[in-house]
């Protein structure tokens, strides 16, 4: 199911030979009998969650997508993520970090061509370079605490679908 290639979020896709209407009714039912997971139903939309006192920074959750084929059938897209304040905030950082680079690069390369000292642009692109590191490292790591949680997320739906 996870596999060690590098994927942001990993997604899966899974036909079922059961109605959508049936699949919410099975997580709705699930959301009253037990209190492992927190489960949010909107529309066609599931999100399944780790329990407030078991989240860490990095705790997974599940988003399921149903989509009805037809009457008997219907296919459950679901992807996993961190909670989307903190992949807001990851991706801002990648952002700014690469924005900040081709500033620089810009900068270096004014300086470089006008005849002036580039020592502290160089400076500041290794700077960058080793905070994007960080940052690639710092993801890597926070996607290998949470594949526990994934396995149980993933684990609690296919329990769930049946």
């Amino acid at each position: 199911m996870l596999s060690n290639e590098i994927v942001l979020r990993p997604r899966f896709q899974i036909e079922l030979e059961q109605p959508c209407t049936q699949i919410l009714t099975k997580f709705s039912e699930a959301k009253k009998c037990q209190s492992k997971f927190t489960i949010s139903c909107v529309d066609d939309h599931i999100f399944l969650k780790l329990p407030k006192k078991q989240q860490h920074f990095w705790s997974p959750q599940l988003h399921l997508e149903i989509i009805e084929k037809d009457e008997e059938s219907c296919s459950l897209h679901g992807f996993f993520g961190p909670n989307p304040t903190v992949w807001t905030m990851f991706m801002f950082f990648h952002v700014a970090v690469g924005i900040l680079f081709m500033v620089n690069l810009t900068w270096l390369y004014s300086n470089y061509n006008l005849g002036n000292s580039i020592g502290l642009q160089i400076s500041i692109s290794v700077i960058l370079i080793l905070t994007w590191i960080v940052l690639y490292v710092a993801g890597r790591l926070g996607k290998k605490k949470g594949k526990p949680g994934m396995r149980e997320l993933y684990e609690f739906m296919t329990e769930t679908i049946g």
